[in-house]
């Protein structure tokens, strides 16, 4: 189960401290079911600030809609002056589901790395339903990010009318793989590592999203040491067979997903063809895997 936000964080000197309100509703606390998080107002680069449980409605402005997913939709922004990103997060028809990708999203909110899309605000408050055009009833929370880029990895393999040259994929690889190991060095697996969720910078710079899939590890078993039977998301194509199979969660589950993505970044070609009951079949019954045969290095410069 995605785990709650830290009680406490650590804070620069120059943060104006007050409280605000952002519990788990997965979560319960002995004596009080609220976690009450130190916030402050931001100033300077919100990126690399330690993120707030609290969302400034009214520095929220200039809102575009750039997507829309299972969950809800996401906004291009500006926040105290600088463009975000906005993930709104809505009730879907598993509203439990729904729950638990919105605290995912928060595992690796602490964390400050140039491969991972910061988070710099979240809220599980209603007032700026207006402004994102959603009911009350239907909102789980919303989170305000960095703004990475204007296009994902997705895009830079598919849509390039040239074949991508080796040093660009060897950067892109390298940027992948260590924002992975930061987050696996802090207890945190991904779950959902696919092209889709990798965003490129205008600077070429390779940067992680969407953690809405990801758990802490040490959340993944019970005191006594078994292991939690868990709902398990991802993209199937990239979902490792021992996820498929019931075994435990591990970072091994994002080196599969990343194997799986650097095999198109090389082919630029979809992992596999067919119906996703088959190939999920397959790949657990008879070891089916992307073909390592292929001359991927044809084509290139």
């Amino acid at each position: 189960m995605p785990s709650p936000i830290p009680v406490t964080r650590l804070l620069p000197r120059d943060f104006g401290l007050k409280l605000g309100v952002c519990s788990s509703p997965l979560t319960k606390h002995s004596g009080d079911t609220t976690l009450r998080v130190p916030v402050s107002a931001f100033h300077g680069n919100l990126a690399y600030r330690l993120w707030s449980s609290v969302i400034h409605w009214r520095e929220l402005c200039d809102l575009e809609s750039i997507g829309s997913g299972g969950f809800g939709l996401v906004f291009k922004a500006t926040y105290f002056g600088e463009t975000v990103a906005v993930k709104h997060v809505k009730c879907a028809k598993n509203k439990l589901a729904s729950r638990q990708s919105f605290w995912a999203e928060l595992n690796a909110a602490h964390l400050r790395h140039e491969n991972l899309v910061q988070v710099i605000a979240a809220s599980t408050q209603a007032n700026g339903d207006d402004l994102l055009g959603a009911r009350g009833d239907s909102v789980i929370g919303t989170i305000i990010m960095e703004y990475a880029g204007d296009v994902n990895l997705q895009q830079v393999i598919y849509n390039a009318a040239e074949p991508l040259h080796t040093g660009s994929c060897v950067r892109y690889a390298a940027d992948v793989a260590r924002a992975l190991r930061h987050l696996h060095a802090h207890g945190v697996v991904h779950l959902d590592v696919k092209p889709a969720n990798v965003i490129v910078s205008r600077a070429g710079v390779c940067k992680l999203a969407d953690f809405g899939c990801s758990l802490k590890v040490e959340l993944v078993r019970d005191r006594d040491g078994s292991a939690r039977r868990m709902e398990i998301g991802g993209t199937y194509t990239h979902r490792a067979p021992e996820l498929l199979r019931g075994e435990d969660v591990t970072p091994g589950a994002d080196v599969y997903s990343f194997g799986v993505t650097l095999w198109q970044l090389l082919t630029r070609e979809p992992p596999y063809e067919g119906e996703r009951q088959h190939i999920l079949y397959a790949v657990v019954a008879f070891n089916l895997r992307p073909d390592l045969n292929k001359d991927v290095f044809d084509g290139f410069d």
